[in-house]
C-alpha cells in the first residue's frame, strides 16, 4: 500500500498572496504567525518540502527556503531522515480560551501615557474633507495660473531638480533671498536671507519657537480664543500657557501683565487674528514692544491671512517695529497651498543660528524643488500678481457668502472682519456649537466650532465658515444645507422678514 503524504491545515497559508512576489519570506512568515498563535503547537509535524510544495503550487525550493529561515531562527526542528516539526521547546497555548487570549493581548498593548496626549492633538488637528465651508482650498479659480505649471515644468526638467546631498537646513538661499525682498516691501518686516529658515509650515515654525524661546514651565502669553496647533504645541512642551481674552483691538496687552507679569513669551496674530479677525491695534501694538524690551521677553509673530484684506491696504507686520524682539511666521499655505509644506520664520540676528539647528533637528531640509519653483515664482513678479488676483477673488466669494447668510440664517450674527478665508458666524447662546458642527458635517458641510479653541473661562458658541475655495453658487448651498441642518435638529426658526445687520 503507498505511503500516504501528510497534510496538515494551516489557516495561516491563505494570506499568501502571489502577487507580492517572494513567497518564501510570505511563506515564512505565515508559519511563524501560526505557530505564535497556536494554530501550529510545539512538536507538531510538518508536511514534508515536497507535499507543501504541492499543496500550494509553489516550487519545492520555495518550500526549502522557509523551513531553513524557521530552523535558523528556532523554530522548527529537523534531524536527517525524519519530519520537519515544530521545535518543543516553543511554549504554545493547547486550548481555544487561551489562544484568544494570546492574540487578545498581542493586538491591545498597553500606549505609553504620552500616546493618549498625542492621539488627542491629531484628532483635534485633523483635517476637514475639502467641501464648503472648509478653510483653506485652493482650487479653481484661485488655484496656481499656468505661470506656475511652466516655472514647475522648467524647474523639474532642469538639472536643479536632480537629486542631490543634503541641502542647507535653513533652506535654498534664492528662496530666502525672494521672501526676504517680497517681506521687505510688502509686510515692511526687516530682514536678509540669513535671517530666515524655511520651514514645512507655521505649524512647525510654531514648534521651533516654542523649542528655541522656551523651556518647560516657562510662562507663556496665547489669545484666547486662539489656532489649537499653538495650544498645542505650548501644552506639549509643558510651557504654563496663560490664554488672555481678545477684545474688538485684539490681544489685551494690559490684562495679560495683570494676569502673568512672569511671562517670557507672547504668541499673537496681530494683523489677522485667528480665528476671530479682529487686527491689533495701535496702542496694542506699541504696548506689546514695550513690554518685550523691558521684560527682555520674546514676541512670536504669526501673520494669519496679512495678505488677504478686502477694505485698504494689509497691516504692516509688527515685525517692522522692532526686528531684535520679534520672530515672524509665515507661510504659503494659504496663498499658494497647504499640500506644498512650505512656510518660513524670519529669526532676529541673534537667534537666526539656534533656529537653523532646531530646524536641522526636525529634517535636514523642505524639497528642494518646490523651492527652487517658488522662488523662480517669486523673483518673475508673478507671486504678488497670484496675490492680488486672488484677493479680489476671495473678496467676491466673501461677500457672496455673507449676503446668503443674510438670506437665509438672518437670526445669526457674523463677527466683524475685513480679511482672511473665512468668517466667524455666533450661534444663540442655547445652542452648542461642536453639536451643530457635527451635525452640519455629516450632511456634506465641513464646519469648525469656535468653543474648543476657547479656553474653560470664555463660554463662546460660534462657527468658522470657509469660503476660499469655493463658487458663490456653492457657498449658497452650504448656507442653504446649513440652514436645514438648524431647523432640523435645533429648531432655529428664522423671523419672517428679518435682516442681518452686519457690525
Amino acid at each position: 500500500m503507498p505511503r500516504r503524504q501528510l497534510l496538515i491545515e494551516i489557516p495561516a497559508l491563505g494570506a499568501i498572496d502571489r502577487a507580492r512576489g517572494r513567497i518564501g519570506r510570505q511563506l515564512a512568515e505565515a508559519l511563524r504567525s501560526a505557530i505564535s498563535r497556536g494554530e501550529l503547537a510545539a512538536g507538531e509535524q510538518l508536511p514534508s518540502t515536497r507535499a507543501l510544495a504541492e499543496s500550494l503550487g509553489v516550487s519545492r525550493g520555495t518550500v526549502t527556503e522557509a523551513y531553513e529561515q524557521l530552523m535558523a531562527e528556532g523554530c522548527l526542528d529537523a534531524q536527517p531522515g525524519a519530519s520537519t516539526r515544530v521545535a518543543a521547546t516553543l511554549h504554545a497555548p493547547n486550548s481555544a480560551d487561551q489562544r484568544s487570549a494570546v492574540i487578545d493581548a498581542d493586538c491591545a498593548p498597553s500606549p505609553p501615557k504620552s500616546a493618549a496626549r498625542y492621539a488627542a492633538i491629531a484628532e483635534r488637528m485633523a483635517p476637514l474633507p475639502s467641501v464648503p465651508f472648509s478653510v483653506a482650498v485652493p482650487e479653481g479659480a484661485v488655484a496656481m495660473d499656468d505661470h506656475w505649471r511652466r516655472l514647475s515644468n522648467r524647474v523639474r526638467a532642469s538639472q536643479v531638480a536632480a537629486p542631490s546631498g543634503y541641502s542647507d537646513p535653513r533652506g535654498l538661499l534664492t528662496l530666502r533671498e525672494a521672501i526676504a525682498a517680497y517681506l521687505r516691501k510688502a509686510r515692511a518686516v526687516r530682514c536678509g536671507p540669513e535671517n530666515i529658515i524655511i520651514t514645512e509650515g507655521t505649524q512647525q515654525g510654531l514648534y521651533l519657537a516654542a523649542r528655541v524661546l522656551m523651556s518647560p514651565g516657562d510662562a507663556a502669553w496665547a489669545e484666547d480664543p486662539a489656532y489649537p496647533g499653538l495650544t498645542s504645541v505650548l501644552e506639549e512642551r509643558g510651557i504654563a500657557m496663560q490664554r488672555i481674552a481678545v477684545d474688538s483691538q485684539g490681544f489685551d496687552v494690559a490684562r495679560a501683565l495683570e494676569m502673568c507679569p512672569a511671562a517670557k513669551a507672547a504668541f499673537v496674530t496681530p494683523s489677522h487674528q485667528y480665528p476671530m479677525g479682529m487686527p491689533l491695534s495701535m496702542p496694542r501694538r506699541l504696548a506689546l514692544m514695550e513690554w518685550a524690551k523691558q521684560s527682555g521677553g520674546w514676541i512670536v509673530e504669526d501673520d494669519y491671512d496679512s495678505e488677504l484684506r478686502y477694505a485698504g491696504q494689509p497691516f504692516p507686520a509688527l515685525q517692522g517695529l522692532d526686528s531684535r524682539r520679534v520672530v515672524y511666521l509665515g507661510t504659503f499655505s494659504k496663498v499658494l497651498a497647504p499640500s506644498l509644506r512650505l512656510g518660513y520664520v524670519v529669526a532676529p540676528d541673534c537667534l537666526a543660528p539656534a533656529f537653523a539647528g532646531a530646524r536641522a533637528l526636525m529634517g535636514r531640509g523642505s524639497p528642494l524643488t518646490e523651492q527652487h519653483v517658488i522662488a523662480a515664482y517669486m523673483k518673475e513678479g508673478y507671486f504678488e500678481t497670484h496675490i492680488r488676483r486672488i484677493r479680489a477673488i476671495y473678496g467676491e466669494r466673501r461677500q457672496a457668502l455673507m449676503d446668503a447668510l443674510q438670506v437665509e440664517l438672518p437670526e445669526l450674527r457674523i463677527q466683524p472682519a475685513d480679511q482672511g478665508m473665512h468668517i466667524i458666524v455666533w450661534l444663540p447662546d442655547e445652542l452648542n456649537d461642536v453639536a451643530v458642527a457635527k451635525a452640519a458635517n455629516k450632511a456634506g458641510v465641513a464646519l469648525r466650532a469656535l468653543s474648543p479653541m476657547c479656553s474653560d473661562n470664555l463660554p463662546l458658541s460660534g462657527l468658522m465658515l470657509g469660503f476660499g475655495g469655493f463658487t458663490n453658487e456653492q457657498l449658497r448651498d452650504a448656507v442653504r444645507r446649513l440652514r436645514q441642518v438648524l431647523e432640523k435638529g435645533f429648531q432655529v426658526r428664522p423671523p419672517p422678514g428679518c435682516t442681518l445687520i452686519a457690525e
